[in-house]
């Protein structure tokens, strides 16, 4: 995923980042507000990733034609 567009279209899918990473909380996801490398850092943190493994995590997120649903390929 262009990681420029989850930036941008944070308000659009943050729900659906939440729904494919039901660990995050409501507080996370105002503190990430659309920046990538806090999405990777919860992920490390929440999820015990490594650094490789988190950015994976968000580089794989795939947002359908709508914008609204994400998959990954964890």
């Amino acid at each position: 995923m262009d990681t420029n567009y989850l930036s941008a279209h944070w308000h659009q899918v943050k729900g659906s980042v939440r729904e494919q990473f039901g660990k995050l909380t409501d507080d996370d996801l105002l503190e990430i507000g659309g920046k990538i490398e806090v999405l990777v850092g919860k992920l490390q943190e929440h999820y015990d990733m490594s650094l490789e493994e988190a950015e994976a995590a968000v580089t794989g997120l795939k947002i359908d034609a709508e914008g609204m649903k994400l998959e990954t390929n964890l």
